[in-house]
């Protein structure tokens, strides 16, 4: 019992380290990325670092949370306790489905194949990315794209003229994407607004918004190589 423990509590500081370790990638590499910003930029951005540093203050707060709980009790509750902050660490990493409330984006073409001499669209990874980017902006918990379940580590590139996240390509339009988020609906109103559809629809693609009051996102498949979970299950 006092060795499955230890593999839980091992495999519980590895995720809360992955977390915060993809949280701080992604924040330097956002910040790397201006290099020519105005004033009303700087202060977004400033906003911006701010929350995720507020983010991972909460992290490590509730990571000394479970220790501190971890310590009163009996080692049956401490197995307990470590197997649902496991549980919570991969839904929150995206390694279990998820369900709940969202809005429902559908990329298809404006014109149909071959009409008015149009050629036939498709979502380039550039365009891809900022949509990603822009959904996170305005309130995007987790999203998924067709089968592919979206994290901070997901790759978005082209491949011989296709366009592939998480290493496998999102086939042609019409394309589906599903995004959880808070309050779907304000998420939707800013999704609108914003000239990300405008840029589609200059590729001949629009953007069709739907706000369900459930939607669910697959699991992330690729391996993220934590083999000590898979000890500290057995």
């Amino acid at each position: 019992m006092k060795r499955r423990t230890q593999w839980l509590l091992s495999a519980v500081f590895l995720l809360i380290g992955f977390m915060v370790a993809v949280q701080f990638q992604t924040t330097s590499h956002e910040t790397e990325m201006r290099d020519t910003r105005d004033v009303w930029e700087v202060r977004e951005d400033l906003k911006t670092q701010q929350e995720h540093q507020q983010d991972l203050l909460e992290k490590i707060a509730g990571a000394d949370q479970t220790i501190e709980n971890y310590e009163k009790q009996s080692s049956r509750e401490q197995v307990e306790t470590l197997k649902g902050s496991i549980e919570t660490l991969e839904k929150k990493i995206g390694l279990q489905k998820k369900k709940g409330a969202g809005v429902e984006l559908t990329i298809r073409p404006i014109f149909d194949e071959g009409a008015g001499g149009q050629e036939y669209p498709s979502v380039s990874p550039h365009l891809v990315s900022r949509l990603f980017n822009e959904l996170n902006t305005y309130g995007a918990e987790d999203i998924s794209i067709g089968n592919e379940r979206l994290t901070n580590l997901s790759p978005v590139r082209d491949v011989n003229g296709a366009t592939y996240v998480n290493n496998r390509p999102i086939g042609s339009l019409p394309l589906t994407i599903k995004v959880l988020a808070e309050d779907p609906e304000k998420l939707q109103d800013h999704m609108k607004a914003s000239p990300t559809q405008d840029i589609f629809n200059i590729d001949n693609m629009e953007i069709v918004f739907e706000v369900k009051e459930q939607l669910v996102l697959p699991k992330y498949d690729d391996p993220l190589h934590l083999e000590i979970l898979e000890e500290a299950g057995g």
